[in-house]
């Protein structure tokens, strides 16, 4: 009975094999043609170029983000897919108002202006600004142990630089990032007028980085100003205070919190072929900081998302489950649109399968990075070989991205566009954030990336 066994065994085994190797070249094959038509025929680099110089920085509240949602809408309709619609989200308004103005006052009398830039929902300054002696901390435990009694009336500089030596740069950044956030409500605490932070970037340069801030439950009759300042600035503002520690520095930002406004996440949809009521999302946030005009942070997240389903359409692919592009609205200061697609996914009962988010610039794709269990993250690692040949090599764990983490714990896989990041801060939340930024080769690989990932997904399931 055994042995008339074998020779079954043996054929099932053979059948196996030959439909894993025909299913792997037909795997490969599809990549071929997602990669060749990204880079022969894409659009995100057209898309973006509109976007960037005849939208331009795209704030939350915004003419020119309200700007960002009818065209985008519209692309969008023009692709033919079975929906497109508009999510309404409440956002936070802020507005910097006129230019930034500071310098470094010298015991003499010297004045040397200085760069900087007021962070994303800070208050203003009064009128005639603020000037006052300054204090140097690296984190907030100096800060606590330097107490009331040598911070109240001056102004706080937090100056610790992101690591040099983390390979990535999204750690060095997430290692400083805190003294930008809660700089100026922690500050408060000890009476400080005003605050400066370090701009989060590894370039020593002129260019300050904007970002998002908040004071936390600090009353508003309390809340007290705060700004980035060059990292070249911050250089020379540090080794200036070790020769003369009673300079003083002036500010001025005319900056201003108002209610908050309507806007929208923009969404489109083919809709499954097998599993319709299963849903794949692929996006990027549509809004940008106002000093630039956003094209590495996000809109070449938002244009590559958009890629990935025009190249469904143009290769005539019919995916299984239901595949969305959702260009969010608000991640930089509120992430609302993020949250609103998730409370409406839950309010709705839908299930998500699979969530992708581009928002670490357009630069040459690396892979992803992952938020999985065991079962599934040895699936896509398993796809490896078909990635190679496109020299896409990290299949990690760990963050995902900010639009789509809300969805954790209702959704099987996570996953973020992983590029090259080495010169991702040197341009981010900055005027140097601009299209010329950009290099179209690797913003098509990147999307062709993408919609590669979002195939297997699709073809194979998540656990």
């Amino acid at each position: 009975m055994k042995t008339r066994l074998i020779p079954a065994l043996i054929f099932f085994l053979f059948i196996s094999t030959a439909s894993i190797s025909q299913n792997a070249a037909q795997d490969s094959t599809m990549l071929k043609k997602l990669y060749t038509t990204a880079l022969s025929d894409g659009k995100a680099y057209d898309w973006l170029d509109y976007l960037s110089n005849q939208i331009g920085g795209r704030l939350s509240g915004s003419f020119e983000a309200e700007r960002a949602v009818k065209y985008t809408e519209a692309e969008l309709k023009e692709l033919g897919l079975d929906k497109v619609w508009l999510q309404p989200v409440m956002v936070p308004k802020w507005t910097r108002g006129f230019k930034e103005y500071a310098y470094i006052e010298s015991p003499s009398g010297e004045k040397t202006v200085t760069n900087i830039l007021a962070l994303g929902g800070s208050v203003p300054t009064p009128n005639l600004g603020i000037k006052a002696e300054v204090v140097e901390v690296h984190n907030f435990e100096e800060l606590a142990s330097l107490g009331r009694q040598k911070i109240e009336g001056k102004i706080v500089f937090f100056n610790r630089p992101m690591q040099p030596d983390l390979i990535h740069t999204g750690h060095a950044y997430g290692g400083a990032s805190n003294q930008r956030y809660s700089g100026a409500a922690e500050a408060t605490k000890y009476g400080a007028i005003g605050v400066l932070v370090r701009s989060l970037s590894l370039k020593n340069d002129s260019a300050p980085h904007t970002g998002a801030m908040s004071y936390g439950d600090t009353p508003e009759s309390k809340r007290i100003p705060a700004a980035a300042i060059s990292t070249k600035d911050a250089d020379y503002l540090s080794g200036l205070l070790k020769l003369e520690p009673q300079l003083q520095f002036y500010f001025k930002q005319n900056c201003k919190i108002w209610d908050d406004v309507l806007s929208y996440n923009v969404i489109g949809e083919i809709t499954g072929t097998t599993y319709p009521d299963k849903y794949m999302v692929v996006g990027g946030h549509l809004d940008s900081w106002d000093v630039g005009d956003g094209a590495h942070d996000d809109g070449a997240g938002v244009t590559q998302s958009m890629e990935v389903l025009r190249l469904f359409k143009k290769l005539n692919y019919k995916p299984k489950h239901s595949i969305r592009v959702v260009l969010f609205m608000n991640e930089e200061n509120g992430l609302r649109g993020g949250l609103k697609y998730a409370e409406e996914a839950k309010r709705k009962n839908e299930t998500h399968v699979f969530a992708l988010e581009s928002d670490s610039g357009g630069f040459t794709p690396r892979g992803f990075s992952l938020e999985t269990d065991a079962a599934n993250l040895a699936q896509i690692r398993s796809w490896v070989p078909l990635f190679e040949p496109y020299l896409i090599h990290l299949f990690d764990e760990g963050y995902s991205g900010a639009d789509i983490r809300p969805m954790k714990g209702n959704i099987n896989v996570l996953a973020g566009l992983q590029p090259d990041s080495q010169r991702y801060f040197d341009i981010h939340h900055s005027a140097n954030d601009t299209f010329e930024q950009i290099n179209k080769r690797e913003l098509e690989l990147g999307a062709a990336t993408m919609a590669s990932l979002m195939y297997l997904m699709d073809t194979y399931g998540a656990k």
